[in-house]
């Protein structure tokens, strides 16, 4: 579960403040795909940062699996991501000389000091993960023999080695045709189904809208419930 509770952002412009993020609620719950629709500038990215602890609000809480990130330091709101927030951004950003595979197991390997245990157990999940989104027969291939629709695959996969309760999709289509971009938004309805994580996925396409659970719509900073089918 993640909750944006009355959240408020706002970034300095000369001598004034611009807010990004005006008291905005929302609640992203397991098995479930919440979009964050709007036009360029009314505040989904910022909403997402927050969502993903990379900024604090300047007022309300933001909570992760029962944890106020609020309240965290830098090297806990680190902490938290890492163990239980997957992100996937707006471009896959591989390794080019690493294989998928291997882009899944460096990923397994930033679990931090005194993990020995649980990277070894992450690593053994890598070829589940990659049979999950679909690429179970291209681990050996590097990012140049992919297409972008599988590029995308291979950074969903990546997101979720670390079992998120909480997973964050920037604009996962923006790159791709309609019939690949299709087929991701399926994906990541599916996959947020069987892993029961709360996914919050950014995007401006509302082509893919009928994949979504429910439709958060930002303006000028501010969110509303537009549609929910759960």
């Amino acid at each position: 579960m993640i909750l944006l509770d009355d959240v408020t952002l706002t970034y300095p412009d000369g001598d004034a403040r611009v807010t990004a993020v005006d008291h905005v609620t929302l609640e992203g719950r397991p098995g479930v795909l919440t979009g964050i629709t709007g036009p360029s500038g009314s505040g989904k990215s910022s909403l997402l940062a927050l969502a993903a602890t990379l900024v604090r609000p300047d007022s309300g809480r933001v909570v992760v699996d029962g944890v106020d990130a609020t309240g965290l330091s830098a090297a806990g709101r680190t902490t938290l991501r890492r163990e239980r927030i997957g992100i996937v951004f707006q471009q896959p950003q591989l390794l080019p000389a690493l294989t998928v595979r291997e882009q899944l197991r460096v990923m397994a390997e930033l679990g931090g000091r005194g993990r020995r245990e649980r990277r070894a157990e992450v690593r053994g999940r890598v070829d589940e993960l990659l049979d999950a989104v679909g690429l179970g027969a291209h681990g050996d291939r590097r990012p140049a023999q992919l297409s972008g629709g599988q590029r995308q695959r291979v950074a969903i996969a990546r997101a979720l080695v670390h079992d998120p309760r909480v997973l964050l999709v920037d604009e996962p289509t923006s790159a791709l045709d309609t019939s690949r971009g299709a087929e991701i938004m399926s994906l990541l309805s599916r996959l947020t189904r069987e892993r029961r994580t709360a996914t919050l996925l950014v995007t401006h396409d509302l082509v893919h809208a009928g994949t979504l659970d429910e439709t958060m719509e930002v303006v000028d900073g501010r969110a509303r419930l537009v549609a929910a089918r759960v």
